[in-house]
């Protein structure tokens, strides 16, 4: 297990229901993109340690669709969504269900940045329909999985 020395940054805006996200990697944003659109790197990374991650279906291009569940202690938590717009090494926007709150739906767009010397900046906003929403979104511990599955995407990125 290796230590990041990139601080993960997430904030909530004070006006809209919105989670934001900002992240930079020792990689050029080619390889950024695809470890956040090939399956068998997406399984390798995404969220937390201490979860085993399936991929149902994973269609990364504008118009496709995906769903995987992680398992962690003998439970399944479902996700899925639509994949709105992929623009390679550039932008994925996307919509962001989990399962067990099925009329939540967020609206996420995730922005790679070319910052030089084969490094990226990822900014990522996560849109929900209310406040309440969002609250309960951050407080469902996703900014542990986050910061851990970006610290996961760095030590796969150094391969």
């Amino acid at each position: 297990m290796t230590t990041s020395t990139h601080e993960t940054q997430i904030t909530v805006e004070p006006e809209i229901p919105l989670v934001r996200i900002i992240r930079e990697f020792d990689a050029p944003p080619e390889k950024v993109f695809r470890a956040h659109t090939d399956p068998e790197l997406v399984v390798q990374w995404l969220g937390p340690r201490s979860t085993e991650m399936r991929i149902d279906h994973y269609d990364c291009r504008t118009g496709g669709s995906y769903r995987y569940l992680h398992m962690s202690d003998g439970n399944e938590y479902g996700f899925r969504g639509c994949f709105h717009e992929v623009r390679p090494s550039e932008l994925i926007v996307q919509t962001f269900t989990f399962e067990g709150v099925p009329d939540g739906v967020a609206l996420e767009r995730l922005v790679l940045e070319d910052l030089g010397d084969g490094r990226t900046r990822l900014t990522a906003t996560s849109l929900v329909d209310s406040f309440e929403a969002r609250d309960a979104f951050v407080a469902s511990g996703m900014e542990y999985g986050v910061r851990e599955g970006y610290e996961r995407l760095d030590e796969l990125l150094a391969r």
